[in-house]
């Protein structure tokens, strides 16, 4: 029982974390984030679909469903250590990512490291850093940097004015403001996004991504039950693909189903055929 009223003291909080659009001919759902409901969209929670409960076995499904809806919402971990192995052209890029929360806050930061044959020709490290607010509907950034260890004017910044619902980006010194879309992620944030996020039913996912110098709307498709073996591990997983168009980038992205949906693999294929691999080697979550 007590299991039972933390899953209804639990309805409200994911009621306010996404909506899902529901599709009257597969039954499937499409996840958009902190949208006013529509027609035809159930927001996770609420019990307006009551009506059609009819008797004591549909509520006990109804309950049972829900029960396994809020085991699926474990709480986030607290810290996160991520090592990821990048391949590009023959090339290898390491990259050590850190997680922490403290409180309503979070702090993430991710290191590139050249390896080998690139570690001789151009020994740069990059620096990438998010910090900001933890709330309702996940990570919330205030802060934003990219930064080159040997070429500074390529270093990107951005600093979220949620009251004013600014985004003020500078890149190469130039400072441009555009207006703010409630969800927004930067480059590094998104990624650990995944963590807050009721993906079990999802089958599209959008939401806007600022790398330091622009904003742009980035919509997925979803498929689950993916399996996928990398350098850390077999994983189960949820599978996202960018819907791009002829001549446009395309990204694929693998989610850890076991690990909070934090990435374990994830492709980058430019207009020209050009592919950039980013796979997990060592994952430690607390």
């Amino acid at each position: 029982m007590s299991r039972l009223r933390r899953a209804f003291r639990m309805m409200p909080r994911l009621a306010a974390h996404i909506i899902l659009s529901s599709d009257k001919t597969t039954g499937e759902t499409t996840s958009h984030l902190t949208r006013l409901p529509k027609n035809d969209s159930l927001v996770i929670g609420y019990s307006h679909s009551t009506r059609l409960i009819k008797n004591i076995s549909q509520i006990a499904g109804y309950v049972l469903c829900l029960l396994s809806s809020v085991s699926a919402f474990a709480a986030p971990p607290d810290s996160v250590r991520a090592t990821y192995d990048i391949y590009k052209n023959g090339l290898k890029v390491e990259v050590k990512e850190s997680y922490t929360r403290d409180k309503d806050r979070y702090a993430l930061s991710s290191v590139w490291v050249p390896v080998g044959l690139l570690a001789l020709a151009k020994p740069e490290k990059i620096f990438i850093d998010s910090s900001g607010l933890i709330g309702k509907q996940g990570l919330r950034p205030l802060r934003f940097d990219h930064r080159r260890e040997l070429d500074k004017n390529r270093s990107s910044h951005a600093e979220f004015d949620w009251a004013g619902k600014q985004l003020i980006l500078t890149h190469h010194a130039q400072r441009t403001v555009v207006a703010l879309p409630d969800g927004t992620q930067d480059r590094l944030s998104a990624m650990y996004q995944f963590m807050f996020l009721p993906l079990q039913k999802a089958v599209t996912l959008d939401f806007p991504m600022t790398n330091g110098s622009k904003l742009d709307t980035y919509r997925y498709t979803v498929k689950h039950n993916q399996p996928l073996k990398v350098p850390a591990g077999e994983f189960k997983t949820i599978y996202l693909y960018s819907q791009a168009k002829p001549g446009e980038r395309r990204t694929e992205i693998w989610l850890a189903t076991q690990h909070h949906n934090l990435p374990c693999k994830m492709t980058v294929t430019e207009a020209n055929g050009d592919q950039l691999t980013q796979v997990l080697s060592k994952l430690e979550v607390r």
